[in-house]
């Protein structure tokens, strides 16, 4: 029988619903040794708590997170705040003993990840980023692919992010669902919120990166404030662009916005190697676009595999061979592998420590975006 996990979720926007529908999901397709249970939201507005607790399923709210850390039947707390609160609650969870599952990214910068980590590590308390486009399973079929040597040297990495949500010049900052565009509450625009994604998908493929040089561009310079009610300096980045050297030698180039019209969410990688090259596309998560230089020539080209088979990463939890399984569903695998791993006493990437690095390489792309020079990570 499965041991009862109870979560306490603080925050309840768009990653809290992605979140809580994991939670409720997971024991329906994996067979796990812990059960997660929705024991308790936190929100600041009680109605809205109110409200969401009972559209979820969670048993009780709370409006202050420190009460809910001190709660003793809560036994992980799940992270789904504005970044700027991120590492205030990582650092008291550790220090409550509870486990630690956080959104992306890890913190503001990298000095506040420095001491998130040092927090987890001293409390010995299981923890976990969610940078959840690992675990789309022709993501994860691009990792094994890799790992095996199917692509022999690596020679290039190319990543972007796309969307135009931003554009207008009446739309305000900060507050509640807006609170990307405002740098106190997000720290950095698309590089934290976009970027920060491609980047830690291109250090789990292709492995550390060296040195970055970047250039950002904010748009729109000024936005009125929901909070203030006043025109304020827009802090946050609208745009970046930047090429990074893997430590690896392989070249990389990174690209995302807000203001590339006709975009929602566009991400796109493309690895190629010696031997061969591959590809994905968010517009068409469960296909895998693969190019093998060792195919018969009069046969060689790109194919498409439809990552929806048995044998392919999590599919054999799923459907029947053919039908795909979409975006929420990376989040189900998270939550998956990590209460394996919690079963295991095993450590389940991305951890504290590994978001780090992802967040070293943002600090260097802003820093560059400033300087306009080649800027060492780390």
């Amino acid at each position: 029988m499965a041991k009862s996990l109870n979560i306490g979720m603080i925050g309840y926007g768009f990653m809290g619903r992605a979140h809580s529908n994991a939670y409720r999901k997971v024991s329906n397709f994996f067979p796990l040794k812990y059960q997660p249970v929705l024991k308790a939201v936190c929100a600041r507005n009680p109605e809205n708590a109110k409200a969401f607790a009972a559209q979820w399923g969670y048993e009780s709210i709370e409006t202050d997170w420190k009460q809910l850390l001190r709660r003793e039947d809560i036994d992980a707390v799940d992270i789904c705040t504005p970044n700027n609160l991120h590492a205030e609650i990582a650092i008291a969870a550790a220090k409550a003993g509870k486990i630690i599952l956080c959104e992306k990214p890890l913190a503001m910068n990298a000095k506040e990840g420095e001491k998130m980590v040092k927090a987890v590590e001293a409390a010995k308390v299981p923890n976990i980023v969610w940078y959840n486009y690992r675990r789309i399973p022709a993501v994860t079929l691009a990792k094994q692919l890799i790992d095996a040597g199917k692509l022999g040297r690596i020679f290039h990495y190319r990543a972007k992010f796309l969307q135009d949500w931003t554009i207008s010049p009446e739309l305000p900052q900060g507050g509640q669902g807006l609170w990307r565009l405002d740098s106190k509450a997000a720290g950095s625009g698309v590089t934290g919120d976009l970027l920060a994604h491609c980047i830690d998908t291109a250090l789990w493929l292709a492995g550390p990166i060296a040195n970055v040089s970047a250039m950002t561009e904010t748009f729109i310079k000024e936005r009125k404030h929901n909070l203030t009610g006043k025109v304020e300096k827009v802090g946050i980045d609208d745009a970046c662009a930047f090429l990074a050297r893997f430590k690896n030698g392989a070249l990389a180039t990174f690209e995302s916005t807000r203001y590339a019209r006709g975009h929602k969410a566009l991400y796109t990688f493309e690895v190629n190697g010696e031997k061969a090259s591959l590809a994905w596309d968010l517009h068409d998560l469960h296909r895998l676009q693969w190019f093998d230089h060792r195919d018969e020539g009069i046969l060689r080209g790109w194919r498409s595999i439809h990552v929806t088979d048995g044998d392919h990463p999590y599919m054999g939890k799923w459907w029947v061979p053919g039908l795909a399984i979409g975006y929420e569903h990376s989040f189900v695998h998270q939550v998956a592998d990590f209460l394996e791993g919690l079963a295991k006493n095993k450590p389940v990437g991305p951890t504290f420590r590994d978001a780090l690095e992802t967040q070293m390489v943002c600090d260097a792309v802003l820093k560059s975006g400033q300087t306009g020079k080649w800027t060492a990570v780390g």
